[in-house]
């Protein structure tokens, strides 16, 4: 099975995090944490950097790594390092690959339908959620 090495971010803002829809994607439709590949050459963070520009055109001002999510889908492997983060001061994601987004509240995690790979990190999210976001993290 082919593997594949991505990254994703766990942005937080005003006690919400940021999710985005996809209609298509080697997953499928589905809510998500913003992301995508790691290229040959890059290192995780890089990737991530990389990546909320080109999906969302903002920059990261703080992000760490939360945890790696090992996920089979039918056709591929996925490694997937989840990154809680910030975005930099001013900044406001629009929207380059997804057709929609929301900023939710802990309690509202479970309101859209989450990709299976994201629905691990969502959990945790739901257990952890005031010691993720602890201002000594961010």
């Amino acid at each position: 099975m082919e593997g594949v090495r991505a990254v994703a971010a766990i942005i937080e803002r005003d006690g919400r995090v940021f999710c985005a829809h996809r209609t298509t994607s080697q997953c499928g439709p589905g809510w998500e944490f913003p992301g995508g590949h790691i290229e040959p050459g890059e290192t995780p963070e890089e990737a991530l950097r990389r990546e909320i520009d080109e999906e969302l055109g903002v920059r990261l001002s703080t992000l760490w790594l939360f945890d790696t999510v090992e996920h089979d889908y039918p056709t591929f492997h996925l490694s997937m390092d989840c990154f809680v983060c910030e975005l930099a001061p001013g900044a406001e994601p629009e929207l380059r690959e997804h057709d929609e987004a929301r900023w939710l509240r802990r309690d509202e995690l479970l309101s859209v339908g989450w990709l299976p790979a994201d629905q691990r990190i969502v959990a945790q999210l739901g257990m952890s959620w005031d010691a993720m976001f602890a201002s000594e993290h961010l």
